[in-house]
């Protein structure tokens, strides 16, 4: 029976990249299409022929259809679902016209939509793209990633996926700025999100060697020794506390600067509490020593105290007086105070 095929192609793949399926039917059969594109060209360079319609594309397909065979449409991403729908209900009412078809001739591979969040970023920063975002640097952004970063943490905590995912999409969102921004530094200081991306895929194939290099896995305990002996190559740093975060939380950073230590085989006293000079001091000491504690037992002090700290945020909220609500006088009620909708003035 004859068919109406519509074409459907990604567009963040070039346009050639078609199926066999794809390039057999576009072969044998008339091409329609509602406007030059990469996707027409790439046909007739392949020796097919596509006809640009300058009207409507149903009456048109239906013309060709009816003339016997199989004709082709290139359907934009969607599929040109009014046009289906349009070719759908006339097929039905004519029983043995032809057959509709939804042919794929290529799909998005995974992290296509990144692509699309690159684009999407560059005309933002572009002339005559979003003013607030072309005046951003580096440095202004810096307290925006710390923030998202924080609100996807949040929502871990509270086992939420699609707060996840979105909270995600937001530090995204500051990856690809901040690699946006970086494409208008001076000549030699620039980069792009390729770079990052690069950059990152050049790394996890180095540090994954029992994946990628046909290394023997052995535990998990020998590939983090591993992964770390790798590090410390790369790197090439004079201490085993070079590259902590220092802007991290203190209980974090007290946790982070233990662990390394420890891994490190390094024996230093902590400080002691009744030592200290002021009571400042003292203090830091006696919090060092409850990290080292909660260290040595295998817990996160950080995650620890902030537990407990929501948990008593939240007897509070239980405990605490319902607000009264101010007095109303006859003055409110003459100007309208006691309505919404009215703004006293």
């Amino acid at each position: 029976m004859p068919r109406i095929v519509l074409l459907v192609t990604s567009p963040r793949l070039p346009a050639g990249l078609l199926t066999a399926s794809a390039w057999d039917v576009v072969r044998e059969a008339p091409v329609l299409a509602g406007a030059e594109s990469e996707l027409t060209t790439a046909i007739r360079s392949a020796g097919a022929e596509v006809r640009v319609l300058d009207g409507p594309a149903a009456p048109a397909l239906l013309e060709a259809v009816a003339a016997g065979g199989t004709v082709v449409w290139l359907a934009g991403p969607a599929g040109d679902e009014t046009l289906a729908r349009e070719l759908g209900l006339r097929l039905a009412r004519e029983p043995g016209l032809a057959e509709l078809e939804l042919m794929y001739g290529s799909w998005d591979p995974p992290g296509a939509r990144l692509l699309d969040a690159v684009a999407v970023l560059d005309r933002l920063l572009s002339p005559g793209g979003d003013p607030w975002k072309r005046a951003q640097t580096h440095h202004s952004l810096a307290g925006f990633l710390l923030e998202e970063s924080y609100e996807a943490y949040d929502a871990i905590s509270a086992g939420d996926s699609d707060a996840l995912r979105e909270e995600l999409g937001d530090v995204l969102l500051q990856v690809v700025l901040h690699a946006r921004l970086a494409e208008e530094l001076p000549e030699g200081e620039r980069w792009n999100v390729d770079d990052v991306a690069g950059g990152l895929v050049d790394k996890m194939i180095r540090r994954n060697p029992h994946v990628f290099a046909g290394a023997e896995a052995g535990s998990l305990e020998e590939i983090t020794a591993n992964w770390e002996r790798i590090k410390q190559a790369e790197k090439a740093r004079d201490s085993v506390l070079d590259g902590i975060a220092l802007s991290q939380p203190a209980l974090a950073l007290a946790a982070k600067i233990l662990e390394r230590s420890a891994r490190a085989n390094l024996t230093v006293p902590l400080p002691h509490p009744d030592a200290q000079p002021d009571p400042e001091s003292t203090l830091g000491a006696t919090l060092l020593a409850l990290v080292a504690q909660a260290h040595e037992s295998g817990l996160d002090p950080e995650a620890a105290l902030r537990r407990t700290t929501l948990a008593h945020a939240q007897t509070l909220r239980i405990h605490e007086p319902t607000p009264t609500p101010p007095p109303t006088s006859s003055v409110d009620h003459e100007i309208g105070g006691s309505d919404p909708g009215i703004s006293p003035r």
